[in-house]
């Protein structure tokens, strides 16, 4: 199955962002892909961390319908139409509070994942919440965002009827190998054929830490990373790091793009991921966890 990771670099301006996204989608499955990322809060960068709030959208329904919001409907739109599945980066969803109204104080970073008929077929709202302080850049998730407490993974079924495992996890969490662990484990239904991580690293944790922690991912869980990225300098003033990538289960990268709007597209193949677990059988020699 051919996979693509979409790289971005979104503006303030949320209609621009579902623009270009849409142009990114089609682009990518003209190439051919089944499975389309987009990247973390592609759908808004903010000139403040609080722009996100206004932007927050009702969660779907439990039946797999989209809420009526214009980002939601946007990407059922768009998977529908080219007859793929859409893991849709990130956006922010309401958070219902203890008197049963949505709060105006916080909303969740959630990725949900559309159908070829444009239902959603999963949901993961970000566990691990970012922080950092250098001195020169700062941010705080948890100043806006609430956690989610529940990893997330999903079935595909490729056009040629062959399903893959795919799990979900979003940017930050991308250093906390336990989470990738718990949707391997057999008791949770893994292993895992892809592992999927919409990021919007900042420049120097990316340049530090962004490659070298997707394909640990993908070594150690031996499957495929799909990893799109914001990438280059945005109106806020931010530069985020890019280098969207697809790492195989052996830690090779197969294909990445390191900075600018693009499609970067690779062949999900069973036989390299049945190659590598022969070959090194590490997943059955799990003793811990």
């Amino acid at each position: 199955m051919k996979i693509a990771a979409l790289q971005m670099v979104s503006t303030p301006e949320p209609a621009a962002n579902l623009a270009a996204a849409r142009r990114l989608i089609a682009q990518a499955a003209a190439a051919g892909a089944e499975l389309v990322a987009l990247p973390e809060y592609f759908c808004l960068m903010g000139r403040r961390d609080t722009d996100k709030l206004a932007l927050a959208e009702d969660a779907p329904d439990a039946g797999g319908a989209p809420a009526a919001g214009p980002i939601q409907q946007a990407l059922s739109r768009a998977a529908a139409e080219h007859g793929i599945w859409l893991i849709g980066g990130t956006l922010p969803l309401r958070v219902i509070g203890d008197d049963g109204q949505p709060r105006t104080d916080r909303v969740t970073n959630t990725t949900l994942v559309f159908d070829p008929q444009g239902r959603v077929a999963a949901r993961y709202d970000k566990i691990h919440l970012f922080r950092f302080d250098d001195g020169i850049h700062r941010h705080d998730e948890a100043a806006t965002l609430q956690a989610g407490t529940r990893p997330a993974a999903f079935t595909a079924t490729d056009r040629a009827g062959g399903t893959w495992r795919i799990g979900l996890s979003i940017c930050y969490d991308l250093r906390f190998p336990e989470l990738y662990r718990h949707l391997s484990h057999p008791d949770h239904g893994g292993p895992c054929d892809l592992l999927a991580c919409p990021a919007a690293f900042t420049y120097p944790t990316g340049q530090a830490h962004w490659s070298l922690l997707l394909r640990t991912r993908a070594v150690e869980n031996q499957c495929y990373m799909l990893a799109p990225a914001q990438g280059g300098q945005h109106d806020n003033g931010r530069r985020t790091w890019g280098h969207s990538l697809i790492a195989d289960p052996w830690g090779e990268v197969l294909a990445e793009q390191a900075e600018g709007e693009g499609v970067v597209l690779a062949e999900l193949k069973r036989e390299r991921i049945d190659q590598v677990r022969r070959q090194l059988p590490a997943l059955t020699h799990r003793v811990l966890g």
